[in-house]
């Protein structure tokens, strides 16, 4: 929270008005006549306010899945057997930015950026060495990718083809939310109307082969990280998952089943109150949208579901150690708001990819906060406070009024191919960054509370073996040397044919193409024959 101006600034009148970092002023003391409906019900009814669940986390403990991947498939292999070895439930796969954008480790563009900030995973050869010795019916595994969702969703289903995996046992999600990528993060493709297609089209598969895999994870984490308060973090994504009912419903989708495996994921900042209330408003207002505009009314369809990253731009590069305690505050907010899956920040990730160190005490936090804190002994135990359920009013309240807005300049896919949405959060992005500057937005350690000569060590630095590219290099040349180049351009051209008209599901010649040992980057480049590349708006 915050106050305006600095309450220990010399000669500074003090202002006794706070609001949470959405801007919402909070009263001195909230009153039970406060709030419109000081009952929220019971978990498990709609709207779900108190959780989807309702016996909570007793009978279903959140997964525990930390984010890790880089250089080659073998380190990361390592590194996620390593933390499988320390209790972690499910895995969550970084790729290196060339996977994300559909470049090939032996293309220009990607040589600098191998291995960097993820795993480079170029065809099914890595795959399968990224998951030896790991049974993939028995974990449940997580990709952070957006413009080659669909690809890599078909790479994990040809490698658990190579296993002996049947595919209905497979769980995990893939990010898949590529409105997100126009607007915050940039690992865009192809257009926003093809994209929206191959997205359709995987998330349908899903139903139909996957039924247990989450072909979807609408993301609000990344606005947030661009600027968002958590206020517009919620809207924007509710906003961008009603663009995905309609476009799934437009190609032959019953909401009504499709529904149950759409997800979500979000960023945790650090306060507290407002990040717990902001699940809550999100998870009922979710099953009300879907319930008077689609006239959905089964309840695992009405299910908000969602993971959390409790880090991102909260953390910061000064006094690192300090990161450990913001991983936690934020942990306990994800627990009291409710989240199915967590993922904890290393206190390094701010500058650095974790080390062996760092990544075991995110690890920890979470473990600690699972089975220390009794904090999961009952459902939501911040239910029916005053503040709370004053709070979670509110930010519905303002959530709803952001959407309204989206819809009334014309959508969010307008919105984002006319730039509109990205200079929203352009503009919001310049606000949090000047009231940093000016010492409004208190980050302890970084803007006050600081020792002259300030040594940030962090201890531990991560090394990414310099020979990485080389080996990704070579291991990419024997792949195309040892395939069947023949079994190659069949199954690329199958692809491009499918992707020129919208009758065909991509999925099938994607997988096909998968098990051909097709690169990435060969079946980026058909598609983009026939779609194109995403212009990204520009306006003064």
């Amino acid at each position: 929270m915050s106050a305006v101006p600095m309450p220990d600034a010399p000669g500074a009148k003090p202002d006794t008005r706070v609001a949470t970092p959405s801007g919402i002023e909070v009263p001195v003391v909230v009153t039970r006549d406060m709030t419109v409906d000081a009952d929220p019900g019971l978990p498990a009814t709609y709207p779900y306010t108190r959780g989807i669940f309702a016996d909570g986390y007793r009978g279903r403990p959140w997964t525990i899945r930390q984010y890790s991947g880089f250089g080659s498939a073998e380190e990361s292999n390592q590194r996620y057997r390593f933390l499988l070895e320390q209790g972690q439930t499910g895995l969550s796969v970084a790729l290196d930015l060339p996977t994300q954008c559909g470049y090939d480790p032996d293309d220009a563009m990607a040589r600098p950026e191998i291995g960097k900030v993820g795993v480079s995973l170029f065809s099914l050869s890595e795959m399968e060495t990224l998951f030896e010795g790991i049974d993939l019916g028995a974990i449940s595994t997580s990709f952070t990718i957006n413009g080659t969702a669909a690809i890599l969703y078909a790479m994990y289903l040809a490698a658990a083809d190579r296993q002996g995996v049947p595919r209905g046992k497979l769980t995990g999600t893939i990010q898949n939310d590529i409105l997100k990528e126009y607007v915050a993060r940039g690992t865009w493709i192809f257009p926003v109307r093809p994209s929206l297609r191959l997205i359709a089209d995987s998330v349908l598969y899903s139903n139909d082969v996957t039924p247990r895999f989450n072909a979807i994870s609408i993301a609000g984490a990344h606005v947030r990280d661009a600027g968002c308060t958590a206020v517009e973090e919620m809207a924007y994504t509710l906003a961008n998952g009603l663009a995905y009912v309609d476009e799934l419903t437009r190609r032959g989708g019953d909401v009504a089943r499709f529904a149950r495996r759409l997800s979500f994921f979000f960023y945790v900042h650090m306060d507290l109150f407002e990040e717990a209330c902001k699940f809550r408003a999100g998870r009922r207002l979710w099953a009300k949208l879907l319930r008077e505009r689609y006239g959905v009314t089964d309840d695992r369809a009405l299910h908000f579901r969602f993971g959390v990253v409790c880090g991102g731009s909260s953390l910061v590069a000064a006094q690192p150690y300090n990161n450990i305690v913001r991983v936690a505050i934020e942990n306990v907010a994800a627990v009291l708001g409710g989240a199915q899956s967590i993922f904890t920040c290393a206190y390094d990730e701010a500058f650095q990819i974790p080390t062996e160190f760092s990544a075991e005490i995110a690890l920890r936090t979470q473990q600690i906060v699972r089975h220390e804190s009794g904090i999961a002994a009952t459902v939501d135990p911040l239910g029916g406070s005053h503040y709370v359920e004053w709070l979670t009013e509110r930010m519905e309240s303002a959530m709803l009024e952001v959407m309204r807005e989206i819809d009334a300049y014309g959508g969010v896919v307008k919105a984002i191919e006319d730039g509109w949405l990205q200079r929203r959060i352009a503009a919001r992005a310049k606000e949090r960054k000047e009231a940093t500057d000016r010492g409004e937005r208190v980050v302890v350690g970084q803007n006050r509370f600081r020792r002259e000569a300030q040594d940030d060590g962090c201890g531990e630095a991560f090394r990414l073996d310099p020979d990485v590219s080389a080996r990704v290099l070579a291991k990419l040349a024997r792949v195309k040397q040892n395939r069947d180049a023949g079994r190659v351009e069949r199954a690329l051209d199958a692809l491009e044919a499918a992707a020129a008209t919208e009758a065909e599901n991509l999925m099938p010649p994607l997988i096909e193409c998968c098990h051909a040992y097709a690169t990435v980057g060969e079946m980026v480049s058909r598609l983009k024959r026939r779609w194109g590349e995403f212009q990204e708006p520009v306006r003064l």
